[in-house]
């Protein structure tokens, strides 16, 4: 390695046709080139997609009541029910490994007519009769005031939190909406705290802006649901996965509301957890293709550097009978062919590494900030590097064998006879 007529030679030998050379190593630079890039694409779609579940607790599940599907017990398919309090306290109390357990009612949406008034202005907005949980559930920053409490779902106290299209839609340019009041289906709820969160999971993001969080007892006081539970957003802790207990949950609804324990359409649900390990498998099967086209493409740039190498043989076969001649092993004849393969192709991926880099940078640019699209910082880290190295060596190593073997393969005496 440190010996300065080995490298003298090796970068001589290179030079002597130059152009050849270049177009030999494009392979190898276009190859890497290509691997680096379609690793930082999949790791851009995965930072992406997390970026949009940002602040979403993915281990999370919502179920919703369905027509019956099955007669029980006497009782008619296609009948309708609702959940209620009571299957909440008993989930909580029955079901471990529960880290969140928040019963929700909903008002408006769906295109629905305008249901909230201020004044002289109304509006059609999403109303949601909450438990302080929610916020730790769905993403959401509170830029001014608060968020529900406990101690408003005790005192039943009617007061709101409301999104940025709601100031929008309901007050002036500059009007502080804290501490005003608005009126939803003709009650007064006061406004304690404005939001602002994402779309979920990349959803529509002005949509999420128009709702509003008031507690759920004064939801249910005010219009007249009693027990009633719409739905329900249910989170497990780290330890457990929510796709492995909500069969406990679902038992305990069907028990308590009769209904078959094998009808599984009368329990609407939509589980978050599921859904995201599909999509981190889909990530790791994007990386395993980025590998598999990249060192495709690597590998026909090796076997051009293969073939070259063989013609570099043929045409030094004279030098080679010298050196053989002067007492050069074949263990030194195949090195040095060894080393000049290895030091092209290092040199040619670490080229396509560079200009990788490059491109990656100039996109990361580019590419807007706090976007809804599900791409964002394509990189690939160290480690990712340090695998492309290795592989180089190993493709200039396996590109230099043949041609090192057929070179010691001559005979001193026969090579001596080449001009």
């Amino acid at each position: 390695m440190f010996n300065r007529d080995k490298w003298n030679e090796v970068i001589e030998s290179l030079t002597s046709n130059l152009f050849r050379t270049i177009l030999t190593a494009f392979g190898v630079f276009w190859g890497i080139f290509i691997l680096v890039i379609l690793l930082a694409a999949g790791n851009g779609f995965e930072s992406g997609v997390k970026q949009l579940f940002d602040g979403i607790s993915s281990n999370s599940m919502f179920m919703w009541s369905q027509p019956i599907s099955k007669s029980y017990n006497g009782l008619p398919k296609g009948r309708r029910y609702n959940f209620d309090l009571s299957d909440v306290a008993e989930i909580k109390r029955e079901v471990n490994g529960l880290k969140y357990v928040s019963p929700r009612n909903q008002l408006g949406g769906f295109g629905g007519n305008n249901n909230v008034v201020r004044g002289l202005k109304s509006g059609a907005f999403n109303v949601y009769g909450d438990y302080p949980d929610i916020q730790f559930q769905e993403p959401m920053k509170i830029l001014k005031g608060r968020f529900l409490n406990q101690n408003d779902i005790e005192a039943k106290r009617k007061v709101a939190v409301i999104g940025e299209g709601v100031i929008k839609g309901l007050y002036d340019f500059d009007e502080d909406p804290i501490g005003t009041y608005i009126k939803v289906q003709g009650v007064n709820f006061m406004v304690i705290g404005i939001y602002k969160k994402k779309g979920f999971g990349g959803g529509n993001a002005e949509e999420e802006q128009k709702q509003i969080f008031v507690p759920f007892t004064a939801y249910s006081q005010a219009f007249n649901m009693g027990q009633t539970v719409g739905w329900m957003a249910i989170t497990a802790d780290d330890n457990n996965s929510i796709t492995e207990l909500k069969t406990q949950i679902f038992d305990i609804v069907k028990e308590n509301h009769d209904i078959a324990p094998e009808d599984d359409r009368a329990i609407g649900n939509f589980d978050l957890f599921e859904q995201f390990s599909k999509i981190s498998g889909l990530f790791i099967a994007l990386n395993a293709v980025a590998y598999f086209v990249g060192i495709l493409i690597l590998l026909s740039g090796v076997i051009g550097i293969s073939n070259i190498m063989l013609i570099v043989v043929k045409e030094r076969t004279n030098e080679i009978g010298v050196r053989r001649a002067l007492g050069a092993t074949p263990w030194q004849i195949r090195g040095q062919i060894l080393f000049e393969s290895v030091f092209l192709t290092i040199v040619a991926g670490m080229t396509g590494i560079i200009f990788a880099t490059g491109v990656l940078a100039v996109i990361n640019a580019l590419l807007p900030k706090d976007s809804d699209i599900p791409f964002a910082n394509p990189s690939v880290d160290l480690v990712t590097v340090i695998i492309a190295l290795f592989i180089l060596i190993v493709s200039g190593l396996f590109a230099g064998f043949i041609p090192a073997q057929n070179a010691i393969r001559v005979k001193p005496v026969d090579a001596l006879r080449t001009e």
